[in-house]
Order: C-alpha cells, then sequence, then structure tokens
C-alpha cells in the first residue's frame, strides 16, 4: 500500500516503521454514523409508534383473539385493581384509574402483544411504602392520592427518557436471580400484610417487616373477626376452583378451552358470590355509628372524580428524592421483565426501549386522571396469552370494560367485602414466589448466584422490599465485576479427536487446557505445544479490571517454565535487581544448571477468540508483558494473536506495537503514568542488528510476497501476527521458532 493510498483510506502511517499498516478509520467510522440523518429522524420517529407497522394489516381472525383476550382480562382487572389500590393505601377507585390509562395506551407504543400494563401488587407495595415514609417525614402536608400520582408522573418521565436516549440497555446488568428474588420476598411480604385483612386482625401495622407482621398475626389469632367467614372462604374457593378445572383438564383434555376460561373466571366469580354474601348479611346490621358487622368497601365514587394536571410540589419532590431510585427500578424492571418472557415464550422480540416509552408515556399521561404507578402485570399478561391474545389493540376492548365498571357498577362496588379482596391478593401474589424446583436450577446453574436470590428474599423479607431490591442488584454488580477482574484462562496444549460420520472418518486437531478444567477426560492425551511456544486463552473481554491479573499469568509462567536468558553465575551481586536478586553464592551454579534444562521462550500465542474489546490500559498490560517477558529471555519474542476480528481490537493492538513483529524495544508506553523522564532518553535493550536479524524482519519482508491468482488473504499481509484461527497461529508461532533453530 502506498503512502498516498493509506492517507486516502484514513489510514494512519506515523509510527509504523517499514511498513505501513492499515487499521480502521475514525474518520469513516463517524461518517457512517451520520449517514443519511433525515432517513435515521424518520426511522426513529415511526419506531416510536410500532402500531402503525401492523395495524393496516389487522384482519378478522386477529379480531376474534382480541376480543375474547380483551374481555378475559378486563373481568379479572377490575377486582384486581380495587385491591392492589388497597395495597397502595390508596381508595380503591384509583386502581381504576390506572388500569384504563394503562391499557388503552399501551397498544399505541406496544412491542408485545401479551403485556397487560396497570397495577401490581409489587408496585402497588413500594407506593404505600413510599407514602408511609414522606407521611413520617412531613405528617398531614401532602394526601395519599397526591403522593401517588405525583411519584406516577416523575417515575414516568424519568422512564420515558431513557427510553428515548435508548439506554434501556442498563436493565441488562441485574440478573434474573436477582429479579426473582426481590419478587418473590415482595409476595411474600404482600401476603404476610393481606393476612390480617383476611382474618379481620387489626390493631398493628401491616406496612412493617415482613417477619414482624407475621409475628403479630399470629399472636393476634384469637381476635379474628367474622371477615375471616369471608376471606377464608373466598381463598379456599379461589384454589378449589383453580385446582379443580387443572384436574378436569387432564382427565378431559378436549374441554381444555372451557374449563381455562372458567378458571379465569374464578376471580370475578368469587367476588360475585362474596360480594352478594355481604349484602344479604350487612344491609339491616348497620349501627348507630355508622359501621357493619365486617369490613366493606362502602362508597366507590363513579367516573373519572380527580381528572386534573399534576400538583407537583417543589417540597414534595425533596421528600420523594429518597424513594425515586427503587420506584423507578421496579417500574421499568418488572416490566421489561416479563415482557421479554412472553416474547421468548410465544417466538417474538420486544424492544426494551420502545416498552419504556411504552410504561413512561403510560405514567406520564395517567397521573392526570388520578392514576398511580402502572407497570406490566404477571397474572394478567399470562391470563392475555393464555386468552389467545393476537394484537395489543385487545387493550382497547379490556379498557372499555374497566370504563363500564367505573361509571356503571360503583354501586355493587359498596357492598365489596375487604377480606374477599384479601383472598385475590393472596391467591395473585403467591405465583410470583419461585417455586422449589426453579430455586434448586438456581443452585444447580450457579451457586452464586442462589446466594444472591437467598439475600433478596431474606433482606426483603427481615427488612423492606428497597432494601432487598438494593441487595440484589448490588450483589449482581459485585459478582459481575469479580467475574471480569479475575477471568479464567488457560494455557493450551494439543489433542487429537476422532470424527466419524456415515461419509467419512478421520481425525482433527484441537486445542485443550493443559490443567483439563475438570471436564476433559483423563484418557486424553494433551501434547504441550513446541518447546518456546505458549499458547494462552482468554476467557474475558481484556479490559482493565483484568489486565493486571493476565500480566501476572503469562509473565509468573514463563518465569517458572522457560530459560532465563541471562546466566546469573556472571553477574555480580551488587549488579543484580533487590527484588530478583537469584541465588545465593553458592547455589548460582546448581540455579544455572536447573535453568539449561528450560526451554528457550520464542513465541507466545493469545487466543482472542473470546475477547470483544479490549481498553487502552489492558493494550499497556500486554505491553509491559512483552516487556517483562523479553526481560526475561534476554531476546525479542513473537507475539502471535489467533481470531482478532474486531477492527477496533486490532487497531488498538497495532498501536501497541503488535501484529507487525515489533520488539517491545522499538514501542514506547501508550499509557505512562508517570511520563516524565527526567531528560534521559531510554535506551533499547536488544541492538539494531538483534532485532534485524531475527526471524521477525523476515517475516514481515516475506509477508509482501503476492498471492496466487484467484486468492487473497484473510488477513492484512502488513500484519503477519494476527492470524484467522488458533491453529494457524500455533502453525506460524512453531515454524518462526524452526527457522530461528536452523539459523
Amino acid at each position: 500500500m502506498s503512502l498516498s493510498s493509506a492517507k486516502r483510506f484514513g489510514k494512519r502511517v506515523i509510527g509504523y516503521p517499514e511498513t505501513v499498516v492499515p487499521v480502521v478509520s475514525s474518520v469513516e467510522y463517524v461518517s457512517n454514523i451520520f449517514e443519511s440523518p433525515g432517513q435515521r429522524l424518520k426511522d426513529y420517529f415511526l419506531s416510536l409508534f410500532p402500531i402503525l407497522s401492523w395495524i393496516g394489516k389487522y384482519n378478522l381472525g386477529w379480531l376474534t383473539g382480541d376480543l375474547i383476550a380483551g374481555l378475559t382480562v378486563g373481568i379479572v382487572v377490575v377486582p384486581q385493581s380495587m385491591s392492589y389500590a388497597i395495597i397502595a393505601t390508596l381508595p380503591p377507585e384509583y386502581g381504576l384509574y390506572s388500569s384504563f390509562v394503562g391499557v388503552l395506551l399501551y397498544c399505541f407504543f406496544a412491542t408485545s402483544k401479551d403485556v397487560s400494563i396497570g397495577p401490581v401488587a409489587v408496585m402497588s407495595l413500594t407506593v404505600s411504602q413510599v407514602i408511609k415514609h414522606v407521611d413520617a417525614k412531613h405528617p398531614g402536608e401532602w394526601g395519599a392520592p397526591q403522593i401517588a400520582t405525583v411519584l406516577a408522573f416523575i417515575c414516568g418521565f424519568i422512564v420515558l427518557g431513557i427510553g428515548l436516549l435508548r439506554i434501556g440497555w442498563l436493565v441488562e446488568f441485574i440478573s434474573a436471580p436477582a429479579v426473582s428474588g426481590f419478587m418473590t420476598g415482595s409476595a411474600i411480604n404482600i401476603a404476610a400484610g393481606q393476612v390480617p385483612g383476611l382474618m379481620g386482625i387489626t390493631g398493628f401495622d401491616t406496612r412493617a417487616a415482613t417477619f414482624k407482621v407475621i409475628i403479630n398475626t399470629l399472636k393476634g389469632l384469637p381476635r379474628t373477626q367474622l371477615d375471616a367467614a369471608w376471606g377464608l372462604t373466598g381463598l379456599v374457593a379461589l384454589y378449589l376452583i383453580r385446582y379443580t378445572c387443572l384436574y378436569l383438564t387432564r382427565k378431559f383434555p378436549r374441554r381444555e378451552r372451557l374449563l381455562f376460561f372458567i378458571s379465569v373466571l374464578r376471580n370475578a366469580f368469587v367476588i360475585i358470590i362474596l360480594t352478594l354474601a355481604a349484602w344479604l348479611y350487612c344491609r339491616h346490621r348497620k349501627t348507630k355509628s355508622g359501621k357493619y358487622p365486617i369490613k366493606i368497601l362502602q362508597t366507590v365514587p363513579p367516573g373519572f372524580k380527580h381528572i386534573k394536571r399534576p400538583d407537583v410540589d417543589p417540597s414534595l419532590l425533596k421528600a420523594l428524592a429518597p424513594e425515586l431510585p427503587v420506584a423507578t427500578i421496579i417500574l421499568l424492571l418488572e416490566h421489561i421483565a416479563i415482557s421479554k418472557s412472553f416474547g421468548r415464550l410465544n417466538g417474538y422480540k420486544i424492544n426494551p426501549n420502545q416498552e419504556l416509552i411504552a410504561i413512561g408515556v403510560t405514567n406520564t399521561i395517567g397521573c392526570c386522571f388520578g392514576a398511580y404507578p402502572a407497570t406490566g402485570s404477571f397474572s394478567r399478561s399470562a391470563l392475555k396469552s393464555k386468552s389467545g391474545v393476537r394484537t395489543p389493540l385487545a387493550g382497547i376492548l379490556t379498557a372499555i370494560i374497566v370504563i363500564t365498571a367505573l361509571y356503571g357498577l360503583t354501586d355493587a362496588f359498596f357492598w365489596i367485602p375487604s377480606a374477599g379482596l384479601s383472598a385475590i391478593i393472596i391467591h395473585a401474589v403467591a405465583d410470583l414466589v419461585a417455586s422449589p424446583s426453579q430455586v434448586y436450577s438456581y443452585w444447580r446453574v450457579s451457586p452464586l448466584e442462589f446466594f444472591i436470590w437467598a439475600a433478596a428474599v431474606l433482606v426483603t423479607v427481615f427488612s423492606t422490599i428497597e432494601d432487598g431490591i438494593y441487595t440484589s442488584i448490588a450483589t449482581s454488580l459485585f459478582l459481575l465485576l469479580v467475574r471480569v477482574a479475575h477471568p479464567r484462562g488457560s494455557f493450551l496444549g494439543r489433542a487429537k479427536v476422532r470424527e466419524e460420520s456415515n461419509d467419512s472418518k478421520g481425525e482433527r486437531e484441537v486445542f485443550l487446557p493443559l490443567s483439563r478444567g475438570g471436564i476433559v477426560s483423563p484418557d486424553i492425551k494433551i501434547v504441550p505445544p513446541s518447546p518456546g511456544v505458549l499458547v494462552y486463552r482468554f476467557e474475558e473481554s481484556y479490559l482493565y479490571p483484568n489486565s493486571s491479573i493476565i500480566n501476572s499469568a503469562l509473565v509468573d509462567y514463563v518465569k517458572d517454565n522457560m530459560r532465563r536468558g541471562r546466566d546469573m553465575t556472571h553477574v555480580k551481586l551488587a549488579d543484580r535487581p533487590w527484588n530478583d536478586p537469584g541465588p545465593g553464592r553458592g547455589g548460582a551454579a546448581n540455579d544455572q544448571v536447573e535453568n539449561e534444562r528450560k526451554p528457550i521462550l520464542h513465541a507466545i500465542v493469545l487466543d482472542f477468540s473470546t475477547v470483544s474489546h479490549i481498553d487502552i490500559t489492558a493494550t499497556q498490560a500486554l505491553i509491559d508483558t512483552r516487556t517483562e517477558v523479553e526481560k526475561w529471555a534476554d531476546h525479542p519474542v513473537e507475539f502471535h494473536f489467533a481470531t482478532v476480528l474486531s477492527p477496533w481490537i486490532r487497531r488498538a493492538l497495532i498501536a501497541g506495537g503488535f501484529g507487525t513483529g515489533l520488539s517491545a524495544a522499538t514501542t514506547r508506553d501508550i499509557a505512562a503514568v508517570v511520563p516524565y523522564r527526567d531528560g534521559v532518553e531510554e535506551l533499547p535493550r536488544f541492538t539494531k542488528e538483534d532485532i534485524e536479524s531475527s526471524d521477525l524482519k523476515k517475516r514481515r519482508s516475506g509477508s509482501e510476497s503476492p498471492s496466487p491468482e484467484g486468492y487473497a488473504p484473510i488477513i492484512s499481509t502488513d500484519t503477519p501476527f494476527f492470524h484467522i484461527d488458533l491453529a494457524s497461529a500455533v502453525r506460524a508461532a512453531e515454524s518462526g521458532l524452526v527457522k530461528t533453530l536452523r539459523s
């Protein structure tokens, strides 16, 4: 490549002697990003409304599935939403507000057909904790509905910003066991808090730590009220209908569809029966003080009585600030986890950023209707999926049912027993508790992550849901950092494996860890590479947290297994370095005899097949490794790189002086912490003749030979020490060793 052509293609030529090495151009990279900005902007705005991509293809077959699913979810969401509003310590109508806005708006922004947005148990519990926190700091200053709606507005705005900026990938840093852990702990927390309402037990704070609620509930069992007749009956009926339908489904598989819908309607059926029973019992038993024998909902205002812009008080924002992180995390985390799960289950891919936009818009607009924070519901989404939903448009029918209930059924809601709603809540959140088989699978796959799950559950139960989610996130990130900072790596050797097929038989060469790694059969013979050649495989990206670990692994192995270049018997004791003085006067000769038995280091082959990124610190660490290794060997050492396919990794290695065959003596530090040298120029350790007479120059000059007609090199001939695979890298290193020995 000529100098002019290198300039034309944006190749850097300064600092690479003898040959012009092509690297990826930053100018080209930036120009590709800003190519066709008008089209990119148009595509971005169209992506905000996924409904435009499928609404034109809507058909009658889709409509049938959406009607059935929308009607089914609508029947379930009405009693559930009022129950969850009670968990949030809000009047029941606020649950209906949140449900209506959630299911209506989501269909315009959704990339998931199955998810149903609305009030959920964990978010409702979090809202109650936030209200409790604000009331404790500022008693009586703001009402619970105002706190909840402002919380919905702020959290929705934050999540909307995350989605618009396309940084939803941040959610991926929270592992599945961490999510399962705090969901399980929260479900136990919610169920424990509803048992007093189920039994009619009062006299203590049901929003305290779970273990305290359980203890106080057990102490209060003698104070059980008549409410238990409705609560326990409702809970037993819910489970009886569920398991009866499952049994009959196995016995009569042809009736599976009918039995499914009977099971689905159990919430509505039980709440209707309990409400009728409460009306029949309580209608003539009102006391003079206006109380009834059991606790009932009483007045639920019809329609939207609280439509207004959110009253965002700056003082309220300050009071909410400590609670915003956990509320926002739950808002986005639960929704993304649910939408991804149903996407995998039903064979489609969701867009996490677009899903964040959907719940962001839902909450920012919903607060104007009096809604409190809403996100994806696991139980209703599962129900929607099993009902045969075809598109997100099913949410419109669900919204119609909710608004019909809000305007036409509020008089009937008056007689709903609170114990019956507690039964519905306990029945719903029980499905959020991880099953024993799932927990055991965590233990089998990753015991460390099992402890993360257990820690999240225990902290949530013995402290708060806020502490539980922070614990799960912090431990997940800590484990991730430990894995990155302490990567596994292994020195490799050859093994031959036999392959047999219907057409042919043969052998091929593979590279396996010399340590066998615990999974390689002891009957397999692993042969080290040629003496003087080391093969090392990375198992993580090469980054600043782990660069020093890998540096130590390579240098220590070389010092333990390869010959030292200098004969220490000829070095005065005063001239030896303090940190490596070698043996004393009597042991120097024996040490040198042992040293002579070791092979002379010729080449190090690094397998980059699992390395997706390399940064400045790691590149400098690799330079330091080469410097230390060559200092030990007292001659230039070849560094070969296998499977370097990323242009940016290639660029970084070339900038560090690798790939072209240059010695460490000709390369400066690229990230020197202390660049000041007091005016003293460093001298190379090797003379020019040492470098030029070595196989390195021969390899570079030989790489310029033209390829046969009709063929082209896979990797640029300017970088002969980069190889397409590990086998070719090892062959090149060993062939260089042979040439060196012959010369």
